[in-house]
This record gives C-alpha cells, structure tokens and sequence, in this order.
C-alpha cells in the first residue's frame, strides 16, 4: 500500500505549511466571526464572547495534544443549554457570570476526564440516540430563532420553549418587522441556495459573509440605527474594557449549578469528540487524533474561556470541515483563524455592530436545518425501526424535557428493544470473545451480544491484538450485533487496512439483519443471546 507522507508538525510544520495554513485559517475566520456571534446572542451571552471564545480556541488550544485539523469555537449544539442555564440563574449579567463559573468547572472535569484516558467513553452512547440528540438541539435552535429572523419584539417571546414557539409561527409573521424580517429570509435564501451550489467561484466565500455583505448595506441603506429598535442590531460595546475575570461561583453549591455542569460536560465533550472522530475520516493524511489530548486542550481554553465571560467551546464541525476543504495541514490553521478573529476584534468593531441579528439568525437557522435535516430521519429510517423508534423516543423527551433526560430516555428504548430480542441482561456490558491464533492467521471470535453497552470491552481487546498476521473477526457465535457495534466493527476493519493490514470480517452469513443497510442490527437466525 502507497504510503501518504504527512504534513509536518509544531513550528516545523509552520514553516512547511505556512501558505496553505494562512489561506485555511483567513477563510475559516470568515466563517467563524458571523457564526460565533449569532451562537453567543443566542446564548444569552453578550455577542462578543462568541468572538472571544473562538479567539481562545484558536491560540491556545493548538499547543496541546489537540487534533490537527479541527477548529476549536462556539458550537450552535451548545445553544440550548446555554440559554436554559442563563435563564435558569435569572438572565442579563448575573445569569451569563454565573453560566461562566460553571463552565470553569465543567471546564476542569474535562481536563480531569482527558488525563484518566476517558475519551472513549464516547463509544458507549448508541448512535442513533447521539442522532436524536443533535436533531432535536436543531430543532429548538430553529424555534427560537424564527422570531428574531423576523424582528419581533423579545419581549412577545420570552419564556417559550420550544414546542410553544414553533406553535407561535404565525404570531410571529403577523407582528413581523417588514425591513428585518427581509434582511432574514434574504439571509437564509442565500445560506441555502450557496450550500446547495456547484459553483466554484460561490464555494470560495463562505456563506455566512455573502449574507453579511448583503446585509450590512441594507442596514446602513434603511438607516436601522434610527428606524429600529437597539435589538435589531448586534451590540459589542466596550469590548476591551468588559475583558475580566466575568465568573460568580455564588450558586456553586446548589443543584442547578451541578445539573447544567453535568450537561455542559456531556453535551460537550461528546459532540466534540464525534466531531473529531469525524473530521479523522475525512483527513487526506489519516492521521489518528488522540481523544484524551484533545478533552484537555479542549478543558484548558474553556477554563480561559469561563473566566473572562467566554462559552463552552467544542471542535466544530463546520468549521472544521471547512477547514479540510480550503486546505488546511496543521493546527496552524486553527491559531490563525483566531489571530484574525483578534484582528477584527480591534479593527473592526464599529463594522460588526451594523450586522443585523436577523442575518445572524439566517445562519444558525441553517445550522439547525443541517443537524435536523429531513435525510437525518430517512437515513436513520434506512438503518432500521428499531433506530428509528431511538432517535424520535431522543428527539421528543429532549424538546418536552431536556437533553440529559432525552439522551437517557434514548439508553433506555435502546436496551429495552435489545432485551426483547434475547439479549440477557449479564451480557449488556460483559465483552464475550476469544482469541483464536492460528499459524496463518489470528481469529478474534466474538461471542453473545455485541452492542454498544459492551463495545468498549470489545474495543480494547481488539486493540490489543499486536500480530500483525491476518485478522479475522467472527460472528458466527454471536447472537445479537446492533447497529452501533456494525459501525465501530467497519471503521476498525478501514482503519487496520489503512495501515497495510489484513483484516476481514466473517461470520455474518446465518444472521437476519434489520434492514437492508450495511451497518443494520444483525440477530442470528437461530439461537437466542
């Protein structure tokens, strides 16, 4: 097998790559400015520290074990806990300080969590339920946004969840304000219409400016600093002077600090650590992130973060991605597009406060589409019913209650549905298999259920496997394989042929799968578990 040469690192590599990593970084910054201040105001934050916790993202991160290519920032998953927590804690400067000190905390958990090597936890929770989750974030982040697209009053909206705003829709056209919600669809037509786009000339610029340059002329055009109301525009204010320690720990003792602690470290560090699982997969070098490096980087900038009045900051799939496609090498690329975000903190304030939040709106309306998009749920439909009934029991306990109890009402359908069809309730979690070492091969055969409860067991047996024979992985006395384990069982075997090792997956042939997806839940025709 052709061995790719990979790009160099630390200061050699900012050297090597300085050209490509710029250009990445100055694109990435263009996407993220706009992006990061629409997630903070819908954060209940002040619009800045979304710029201030991209900046931090972007030059401190990158000198830990982080991952080379993702960018570190504010994600629009994090919207809805954010805002629950600044309300819960009574909203305006108390409610964002005391969010702050929580996410110092939750910020230390993590770095905790990277140091006893607790990165893989992240294999644990079922896919489709994860699914589910991010759908149903996307969801509310559409509900509350559709009012401010539209330029309605804060104050006809505030205090609605979710399911109430999405059944408030036509209030909202009806008291909609005509030049602002103009600016808003306008902004969303163009997010849509660049995404779905061939054009090279319209991949160069990210969508998000396109929407800022045809908005911000527009504002300056209907003159919104005297025809509207001061909520019609982002608002930075004295940036530089608001830079402090911003955290009150008054509430540390109490219940609802420790709740949204627990939420902001799950959401968190899950979605951060699929994100770079993912964004390894679409690495043209295949180099192999190491999670529990990237949970610390990732804990340090959000103990900065939380203590200037910064958010909770992820490896971002958007802008990550972005990233792999103008070009990016190393993590160069993520200090840069922070050192621009720097830049235009200083240089371009008076700038940002033309930005209209209904164009800010447009994209995080867009960002929700993207996690719930109708292909989600027929994809998910495809893998199977039994996924399917996972990801919606998620997608509606989180929009009725909250995400923790939404991801756990998800666990829960999940072992219910594998119990009905045999699993036994000592083989959820026990990793059953043996290991077979033949003269030409090594045989590593999985016995009773494979699922998610017991793939991290299974997923440290295998890697400890150090012949470099032919492996084969064999199903045949395994009764019961789900869709998460399908999953990880396929990334493991191209991962292994990646390296120039054989690896072949056998067994599979007297199992009935659940659909006719490749990676369907599996039961063996004729035993039980």
């Amino acid at each position: 097998m052709k061995t790719i040469e990979k790009p160099k690192t630390g200061f050699k590599g900012l050297s090597s790559h300085f050209r490509t990593d710029v250009t990445a970084g100055f694109l990435v910054f263009l996407l993220a400015l706009p992006l990061s201040l629409g997630i903070a105001k819908a954060s209940g934050f002040p619009a800045a520290m979304g710029v201030l916790t991209a900046i931090i993202g972007g030059l401190f991160t990158g000198f830990f074990k982080v991952s080379e290519l993702s960018i570190k920032g504010p994600a629009a998953g994090l919207i809805t806990i954010s805002a629950a927590a600044v309300a819960e804690f009574g909203g305006g400067i108390q409610g964002w300080q005391i969010v702050c000190a929580l996410i110092v905390v939750m910020a230390i958990l993590q770095i905790g969590m990277g140091l006893l090597k607790l990165g893989s936890l992240s294999d644990f929770f079922p896919h489709s339920a994860v699914h589910g989750m991010l759908a149903a974030i996307g969801i509310i982040i559409i509900a509350k946004q559709i009012p401010v697209l539209l330029g309605d009053d804060p104050e006809m909206y505030s205090g609605e969840g979710p399911i109430e705003l999405l059944m408030s829709i036509p209030r909202f056209i009806t008291n909609a304000h005509e030049h602002i919600a103009i600016i808003g669809v306008l902004g969303l037509i163009i997010m849509f219409v660049v995404s779905a786009s061939k054009s090279p000339l319209l991949k160069k610029v990210p969508a998000p400016m396109i929407v800022l340059l045809m908005a911000i002329p527009l504002t300056i055009f209907w003159d919104f600093k005297q025809t509207e109301s001061n909520y019609s525009l982002v608002s930075i204010g004295d940036f530089w002077g608001s830079l402090a320690l911003n955290t009150d720990f008054s509430t540390l003792a109490t219940f609802p600090f420790w709740k949204y602690v627990v939420m902001f470290l799950f959401v968190s560090s899950l979605e951060s650590l699929l994100t770079v699982k993912a964004i390894d997969n679409l690495d043209p070098y295949k180099r192999q992130s190491n999670y529990n490096g990237d949970l610390i980087g990732q804990g340090v900038g959000n103990v900065i973060s939380g203590l200037l009045g910064g958010l909770p900051m992820i490896s971002e799939v958007v802008r990550s991605s972005a990233n792999i496609g103008y070009g990016a090498k190393t993590k160069w690329a993520n200090f840069f597009h922070g050192v621009f975000l720097l830049l235009a903190m200083i240089f371009m304030i008076p700038i940002i406060e033309l930005i209209p939040n209904s164009a800010l709106a447009a994209m995080l309306i867009f960002a929700g589409y993207r996690l719930a998009a109708p292909k989600e749920f027929i994809h998910t439909y495809k893998v199977g019913i039994d996924q399917l009934a996972i990801f919606l029991v998620t997608i509606i306990i989180t929009l009725a209650e909250d995400l923790l109890l939404g991801i756990l009402a998800g666990i829960i359908v999940k072992f219910f549905i594998h119990m009905v069809n045999g699993v036994k309730v000592s083989n959820l979690f026990s990793a059953q298999s043996k290991l077979i070492e033949n003269e030409n091969d090594t045989i590593f055969l999985i016995q009773g259920a494979a699922i998610f409860s017991n793939l991290i067991g299974f997923k440290k047996k295998l890697n400890s496997i150090s012949d470099t024979r032919s492996l084969k992985i064999d199903f045949s006395e395994s009764s019961y394989i789900d869709h998460s384990f399908m999953t990880f069982i396929h990334k493991f075997q191209s991962n292994e042929r990646e390296l120039g090792k054989s690896c072949e997956i056998v067994g599979l042939e007297e199992h009935s799968p659940f659909s006719q997806h490749p990676f369907a839940t599996r039961k063996l025709k004729s035993k039980t578990v």
